[in-house]
């Protein structure tokens, strides 16, 4: 298993809740899983300008989390993503 870790800056909830509609098929189609979302983040290391909401995601492999966030056909799931 693989893990990839997103801080997600929340700026339109609305967009937020039409995103969490789809990633979990998106993750799914490439093997991958939300494991944890937290909006409380403790940073134990280092410095953060801004926290948002933390989301550990797991793949079956290394190729599935490259596949996902390559696919074309996800491109408007991660565009909407990133205008969260």
């Amino acid at each position: 298993m693989i893990y990839a870790y997103a801080n997600i800056i929340v700026e339109f909830p609305e967009q937020l809740a039409a995103y969490r509609e789809r990633a979990g098929e998106a993750l799914a189609r490439h093997g991958g899983q939300v494991l944890h979302t937290t909006p409380e983040q403790t940073i134990l290391e280092g410095e953060s300008d801004q926290l948002g909401i933390g989301a550990i995601l797991g793949f079956d492999s290394k190729e599935g989390a490259l596949a996902w966030i390559n696919d074309p056909e996800l491109s408007e799931i991660h565009a909407l993503r990133n205008s969260i």
